[in-house]
């Protein structure tokens, strides 16, 4: 029978947790502005943690995120020191920050969705009926 929590995930979890309140409290970087921590993966071995983040100016400014993600790195010394304090495993994972793109992905597809759904809207019904026998 598989675990259904395993300690890798109840880590991530912790991780995500610490580092939403430490981002916002304690790194003092402009340019990090509001992040959001949408996930944390932790490697077998507890040494890497890859932190997937959103900001507020994301999906309007690649260089942004950019820039974001270099203050999020550069501050990933200190944020694993503080993570040290609440986490009660022998190492303190490595983080890596990555911008995450699903959230946009998203909010693209939605829109090609819509889009062709008020491009079906606008079909005579005649044209709909026969591409729905095969005609």
């Amino acid at each position: 029978m598989p675990k259904e929590f395993s300690r890798g995930r109840r880590v991530a979890d912790h991780i995500q947790r610490e580092l939403a309140v430490l981002i916002q409290q304690e790194v003092k970087d402009p340019r990090v502005g509001m992040v959001t921590i949408n996930e944390v993966k932790v490697s077998r071995d507890l040494a890497y943690a890859d932190v997937y983040f959103t900001s507020i100016a994301g999906e309007l400014d690649a260089d942004r995120n950019r820039q974001v993600q270099e203050a999020l790195n550069k501050a990933g010394g200190f944020l694993r020191s503080q993570l040290a304090k609440s986490l009660s495993t022998r190492t303190t994972p490595r983080l890596r920050f990555h911008y995450d793109e699903t959230v946009e992905h998203g909010v693209r597809m939605d829109k090609v969705i819509s889009e062709a759904r008020a491009r079906d809207a606008q079909l005579p019904a005649d044209e709909e009926n026969s591409e729905d026998k095969g005609e």
